[in-house]
């Protein structure tokens, strides 16, 4: 009997009001996967979450179409900073976010890597890995996503041999994976604009890292060109990138089951939707068939 497939899409929500909000706004622009914060993205801190909380947002999820629950680690954490205090900080933050993860039943936490300023690339892959050690050591339950990063200043993550070899040096790796960002993909210099560039990268990332280890995808079109190492994420279809490269990853069976996040700019939900259109009408029949999804 074939797996039945659907498609896992929809975009980052604010948890604006209460994290359940973010279920309903993910609902009514018609995601069936969204991105969240379980806290304030611009605060180290966050008060504890209530059981009532808890519950709401658990409920909530139940009760609605929304199949697929990601989530953020805040932008401020760089668990492979040289400065031991920001380093400390960091992980005591994610060992934070981690359980709330936990306790809401969101298996997935995405977190950047990291980046080194008085260090080198290989001293901070290094340090980063020993810092997943120590957290999942602490906490029992949740995977760790490693997002592909754009390379810019003294970013790591941006070639998948080093997120390998972050990976090679976790002791629990069957609780770390990776979530690709299309924009930094190819603001790293990883081309996906025809057929066989965009088979050829798969490729070779099944070869570095595993496909197996591909448990969500940020979709970004970059505002910046190939290998600029720029971070700059923009609207579907305004981009350096163009569709081509989206209808080859919105078709692709082999990616059938992985979450498609937006976190492109905007101002109201209706900008998601507008951008989640184009990429709809991207799907071949066949792709629709496969994923049941009307014209």
């Amino acid at each position: 009997m074939k797996k039945k497939h659907s498609l896992l899409f929809g975009a980052h929500m604010s948890i604006a009001g209460g994290i359940n909000k973010a279920i309903e706004r993910g609902e009514s622009i018609g995601c069936t996967a969204i991105q969240i914060f379980t806290k304030s993205n611009r605060q180290w801190h966050a008060k504890a979450l209530s059981d009532e909380e808890i519950e709401l947002f658990k409920q909530t999820w139940k009760k609605s179409s929304i199949k697929s629950v990601v989530a953020h680690a805040s932008y401020l954490l760089n668990i492979g900073s040289s400065n031991p205090d920001l380093e400390k900080k960091s992980l005591e933050a994610l060992k934070i976010e981690l359980q709330r993860c936990a306790d809401l039943g969101i298996p997935q936490l995405i977190i950047h890597p990291g980046s080194h300023t008085n260090t080198d690339e290989k001293s901070c892959l290094a340090q980063i890995s020993k810092n997943i050690n120590k957290l999942l050591a602490h906490i029992p339950d949740g995977m760790l996503l490693l997002e592909t990063m754009a390379g810019q200043g003294s970013q790591v993550g941006y070639t998948f041999e080093q997120l390998a070899e972050i990976i090679k040096q976790v002791d629990q790796k069957r609780r770390v994976g990776i979530c690709i960002d299309t924009c930094h993909l190819f603001a790293a210099g990883y081309d996906a604009r025809t057929e066989k560039a965009y088979h050829d990268m798969w490729k070779h990332f099944d070869t570095v890292i595993g496909m197996h280890k591909l448990k969500a995808i940020h979709v970004n079109d970059s505002q910046k060109d190939l290998g600029s190492r720029v971070d700059r994420h923009t609207d579907i279809g305004k981009g350096k990138m163009g569709l081509n490269a989206f209808e080859l990853l919105f078709n692709d069976p082999a990616l059938f089951d992985v979450p498609k996040i937006l976190e492109t700019p905007r101002t109201e939900l209706a900008d998601y939707r507008k951008n989640m259109d184009i990429l709809e009408d991207l799907l071949s029949k066949k792709t629709r068939k496969l994923l049941d999804v009307g014209e």
